[in-house]
């Protein structure tokens, strides 16, 4: 049974990634439930109109993590907002991988050959200069991670994903976004 309620608190969309006040809440109850349990709900987003679910543990989709860059070729940015949109479904192992795979994508866009073993990609993006001085280590930490994630039985948390979606997004920006902003020389 669901019952029509004002909103009561800001969100995070994960459709639309926007902060709102909800216009319009259900809340659950069980058939017999008389306490109306506040601890799961739907609310409907003002601006894109989808719902967000929320139990006593979880929202659904949760906000995604990191955020959109600019001026990202169309398969790197497809591919890096596939593992955001894993972190709105608690797919973390998942974002990982592609963390990973994203890697090899951006060598590749920046002139490494294809058919390579992964470790030579995370070395052409060093070796080029594509990764800042102090990030080396943030390149091996996604490699080992997402090692860890394709050759393990281990399953990657929500903090993983979230270092490899952010280390990700500034790699992105450095060699995609910030570049493009530099006006063209005559």
């Amino acid at each position: 049974m669901m019952y029509r309620l004002l909103a009561e608190k800001t969100i995070i969309r994960g459709f639309c990634e926007k902060y709102v006040a909800p216009s319009i809440r259900y809340r659950y109850t069980s058939p017999g439930d008389h306490n109306f349990s506040r601890d799961r709900f739907m609310l409907i987003c003002p601006k894109c109109n989808k719902p967000t679910f929320f139990d006593s543990e979880n929202q659904i989709p949760a906000p995604l993590l990191g955020n959109e860059v600019t001026n990202v070729p169309t398969d790197i940015n497809l591919l890096y907002d596939e593992a955001r949109n894993c972190t709105s479904t608690n797919a973390f192992t998942a974002a990982v991988l592609a963390c990973r795979k994203l890697l090899m994508h951006i060598a590749v866009d920046k002139g490494a050959d294809e058919g390579k073993c992964f470790i030579e990609y995370v070395e052409y993006l060093s070796d080029k200069g594509y990764v800042p001085p102090n990030g080396k280590a943030w390149v091996d930490h996604t490699r080992e991670k997402g090692n860890e994630a394709n050759h393990e039985i281990k399953i990657m948390s929500r903090s993983d994903a979230l270092d490899l979606t952010t280390f990700i997004e500034m790699l992105l920006k450095l060699i995609y976004e910030f570049p493009s902003r530099i006006p063209p020389k005559p």
